[in-house]
This record gives C-alpha cells, sequence and structure tokens, in this order.
C-alpha cells in the first residue's frame, strides 16, 4: 500500500494497514508532519472521555451528536456522524496507546487556545445560546498535553508508531501522476520522484523548504518566492520511481490553501486572508484524484478564524460592518465569526469598545497570561490602530461607517446590555453597555498583517464513508482512497478547533483498514526509472 502525504491522517492510516498485516510506503513531498505537526494538536473527542469524567463532566455520544449535527451539517451522511460521536472514546483511548497524552485541567474561561497548563476546553460554539440543546454542554476539546502548540507531539508519537509498525517512510518524496490498469481502470500504483539521498539537490530542497514555512508570517513574499525556488530543485534534480501499491493508494496530503489558483477559481472571497497549512497544503491530491475520475465537492468551504477572545474584554464589545450594522454574536467561536465576516461583509468589520472595555483589555494582554499570538495582536490594535472619538457619531465618521445604522446599532446594543436579553442571542454576562467614552473602533478585517485571520479549506474529495474510497460519478476508483483535508469529511461544512484533526484521524483510521483488508496479498514494490 502507498500512502501519499505525511500529516496525522497518512500516519494513522499506515499505523493501522501496516497493524493489519500490509506491506506500507508513506511518501511525504517534504519531511513529514504537514500541517498536522504545525496546528495547536487539538482533538474534537467526546461522549464521556476519562479526561471529561475527571474534570466533573458527564458527556455522551447523544449530546455530542446533539452539538455536531448543527456544526457538521450535511457534509457527512447521520449515520457516519453518529459512528463518529459513539467510537470517539475508543478514538482517544487509541491515540493513547500510540503514545499521546491528554489532560482533564480546563481553563477558568472561555479561550480560543488555552494556556500551557491547561488541556481541556470548550473548543466551538458548545456555550453558545443559539448551539444549546437537550444535553448540558461539555468541553471536547481535548488539546495533547505539553508545552507550546501541540501539533508537534502529537505527530511526533504517531511517527514513533509509524516506525515501530514496520512501515517505510519516504520523504522529499512526491507523487506527480497515478498509474491505472488499462482495462479495469483500478489504481496500480503511481509515479514517484525522489531526491538522491544526501545529494546537494536534496540539502538544498530541504534547506529552502524550512525557510519558505519559518518566513510566512514575518514575510510571505520571501516565503513564497523560497517556496518557489524549492519547486524548481525538484522539478530539476528528482528522479522517478514506480511504485506498484498492491492494496491501492491512499491520498492524505492535506488541503488547497496553498494553491492560489485553486482557491480564485472555488473561494476567492478568501484570497487576501493568512493561509493557515504549510507548502504541502496546494491540492495535490485532490488533483491527483480527479486526473483518474474522482469526483470532489465543497471546495468553497473554507474556515476563516477571526477570533476575539482574548482578551476576553473584547468580547464584551460590538462588531459592526463598514456600514456600522451589528451582524453577529460576538461570542461566537471565531470561525463563525470569520465566516461570516467573509462570505456576507466583505472581509471587513470593526469591534467597537468604550473606554472599560479597552482598559481590561490591556490589563489582560499584560497579565502574561496569554499567548504571544493573542497578547501582541490585541496590544498592537489597542495602540496603534484604534479609532478614537467622543461620540459614537464621531466614531461612526472616523471609520467611514452610515452615521444613523452605527447609531441605531448602539443603541440597540445597549438596549439588550441593560434587558439581558440580545436579539442575536449574547449571553448576559458578556453584554456591556458601551457608555464610557471615549470609545473606539479596531479594524479586525482579514488583510491585517498584525492581526491574521488565518483561513483552510474545508472541502476535498468524496468518498466512500464507508471505507474511504474515492468516489466517480457512477461508483469509486478501484484502488484509491483519501483522507483528512484531502477528502470530504466530518469537518467539511463549518469548522471547530480540533474538528478537521479528529477527522484526520478518523478517516486516516477508516482508509488504512480499509485498504489493507482490500487485497490478500499486500505487497508494494518499488521499481527505479
Amino acid at each position: 500500500m502507498l500512502v501519499v502525504g505525511y500529516g496525522a491522517a497518512g500516519a494513522c492510516a499506515a499505523i493501522e494497514a501496516a497493524n493489519a498485516g500490509a506491506s506500507v510506503i508513506v511518501t511525504d513531498r517534504f519531511g513529514g508532519g504537514g500541517a498536522s505537526a504545525k496546528s495547536g494538536g487539538v482533538v474534537y473527542a467526546g461522549g464521556g472521555t476519562r479526561f471529561q469524567k475527571t474534570a466533573g463532566y458527564d458527556d455522551s455520544p447523544e449530546a455530542m451528536y446533539e452539538y455536531l449535527c448543527m456544526e457538521v451539517g450535511d457534509a457527512v451522511e447521520r449515520a457516519t456522524l453518529r459512528e463518529f460521536c459513539d467510537r470517539s472514546v475508543e478514538m482517544i483511548e487509541w491515540l493513547e496507546a500510540h503514545g499521546v497524552e491528554f489532560d482533564s485541567t480546563v481553563p477558568p474561561c472561555k479561550t480560543s487556545y488555552p494556556a500551557d497548563g491547561y488541556y481541556l476546553y470548550f473548543s466551538g460554539n458548545e456555550t453558545v445560546n443559539e448551539y444549546a440543546g437537550k444535553h448540558p454542554p461539555a468541553p471536547r476539546g481535548h488539546r495533547v498535553k505539553g508545552a507550546g502548540l501541540s501539533g508537534a507531539m502529537l505527530f511526533r508519537a504517531l511517527r514513533k508508531s509509524v516506525q515501530a509498525a514496520g512501515a517505510r517512510v519516504m520523504t522529499q518524496s512526491s507523487v506527480r501522476r497515478l498509474v491505472l490498469d488499462n482495462k479495469t481502470s483500478a489504481v496500480l500504483g503511481a509515479e514517484l520522484w525522489q531526491f538522491d539521498n544526501g545529494s546537494r539537490a536534496s540539502k538544498r530542497h530541504r534547506q529552502l523548504s524550512r525557510w519558505a514555512e519559518r518566513m510566512y508570517y514575518p514575510a510571505p513574499g520571501i516565503s513564497d518566492m523560497l517556496r518557489r525556488r524549492a519547486l524548481a530543485v525538484e522539478l530539476a534534480e528528482a528522479r522517478r520511481l514506480m511504485v506498484r501499491a498492491r492494496s491501492g493508494v491512499i491520498l492524505s496530503t492535506g488541503g488547497f490553501i496553498f494553491n492560489r489558483e485553486m482557491v480564485a477559481r472555488h473561494a476567492p472571497k478568501y484570497l487576501r486572508n493568512f493561509r493557515l497549512g504549510t507548502s504541502g497544503c496546494d491540492g495535490s491530491g485532490i488533483r491527483l484524484g480527479q486526473s483518474v475520475g474522482g469526483e470532489s465537492a465543497r471546495l468553497e468551504r473554507v474556515s476563516a478564524w477571526r477570533f476575539i477572545n482574548p482578551p476576553l474584554a473584547w468580547a464584551r464589545g460590538m462588531i459592526v460592518d463598514t456600514r456600522g450594522a451589528r451582524f453577529c454574536n460576538e461570542e461566537v467561536y471565531g470561525a463563525k465569526l470569520g465566516y461570516e465576516m467573509c462570505e456576507s461583509h466583505g472581509g471587513k468589520a470593526w469591534l467597537v469598545i468604550d473606554s472599560t472595555i479597552r482598559r481590561d483589555a490591556v490589563r489582560e494582554a499584560l497579565s502574561g497570561r496569554l499567548w504571544g499570538f493573542q497578547s501582541v495582536p490585541a496590544l498592537v490594535l489597542t495602540y496603534l490602530g484604534a479609532k478614537r472619538a467622543g461620540s459614537i457619531e464621531d466614531l461612526a465618521r472616523r471609520i467611514g461607517a452610515d452615521v444613523t445604522s452605527m447609531r441605531q446599532s448602539w443603541q440597540s446594543y445597549n438596549d439588550a446590555a441593560h434587558s439581558g436579553d440580545d436579539p442575536l442571542g449574547k449571553s448576559r454576562d458578556l453584554l456591556h453597555p458601551l457608555e464610557a467614552p471615549p470609545f473606539y473602533a479596531l479594524d479586525i478585517s482579514v488583510d491585517k498583517r498584525v492581526f491574521p485571520c488565518a483561513a483552510l479549506t474545508l472541502g476535498g474529495l468524496c468518498v466512500d464513508e464507508t471505507d474511504g474510497a474515492v468516489k466517480t460519478a457512477s461508483g469509486t476508483v478501484p484502488g484509491l482512497y483519501a483522507a483528512g483535508r484531502a477528502a470530504v469529511g466530518i469537518a467539511s461544512n463549518h469548522y471547530v478547533s480540533g474538528l478537521a484533526l479528529a477527522d484526520c484521524i478518523w478517516s486516516g483510521r477508516r482508509a488504512g483498514r480499509s485498504a489493507a483488508a482490500s487485497k490478500t496479498q499486500s505487497e508494494l514494490k518499488v521499481k527505479a526509472i
């Protein structure tokens, strides 16, 4: 079996397939890890994990399913979602068996990403009124235990298990073409391009790729230039290998946020967003599947992250569009706010606060309890980017909004704060009347370099939800599977923190088991050309 793409989905596929007796090669165009290793390492899980129970929360698969129905929508069949929820506890136990550590410590308040020392949190809209159901909310964001962003630790544990299972890993190896049987159209293997071990070209490619990743946040233009140079080395120096995969090929290469042409074609509203992922998120797996008749869906679905909490004080403010109209409950999960802002308001919005909120937000940002990526943007926007005025009317003029619309939004918001009944459903404890001038407007639009609105793609290849086989217009492609963000899955409608990683683990394991069981003879041969 050949696994193309070595992030969380690819690693889980390789582990399950190898443990089922298949001979497995895992390839990755770079060094492995992908977007999973760069992530926060949050796995969305519930239904009564031992960490939820230790923290005092009585969750159930029914409660998890009830909530996720609202987030997942029709991205997958309800039976698939129900199975995902029913097996969620088992998924966490499986990860633990492979060396992944979790913990039950819960942060004291809602946050976009918990500080070190906290590893279980409300990672979506579970506590927002409009998502309330018959069951009480429960925290389901299981952050891998460790210091800093935990994705690297998650992948480190999975990588050890891949090695222990006996899978062969080939890094700096890209698949450019799938090979089909002329008679049956079944996938027989792939054309793979790899550098000679220890060659100057290999070292140059590795160096350029690493610097492209490191430079993306401070200098995206330079990063893109380095990425193009790495590709040029790859195209000029890699040698071709033919891989015969008797148990099939699994595509687990991630999404396509770094493929500007695909984003422009399918989701142009997100071209200005900060690209969340790695150079490997270029749509290569999706395009490979399409090249052999695989169908794709939901390529227009993108998750844009506009988190305004922390600082928690900001969530007490009022968000308006360029006309000055309030359009979203400010306490919602950042991906919901980002989606509303990008889809319906041109990617532009302002956060309106008063002097009291400003004071509390600054104190929180300077407290030392926040991550740098949370505190620094808050301080910069407050001191260097804010518009200030003594009245709401003057503030509207300063940001180019309609004065009447802004005044109406402000009056309605203050009325809701005093009555405790917000028409947009904001919780009573976060309703704060904006009555202490001066007033401030913070630009939270998508194109703020100091306050990036990160985005990742959610759509991909259509798969049979029983085994992960890539679907065509009339059936499936024999011998071809897809997993993670290269496929449509649990996280392909709306995103909440941890759901994409959980789907990578879920769909990767499914594809690995299915592919390993598809052939009695699980041989894999590599031939140099």
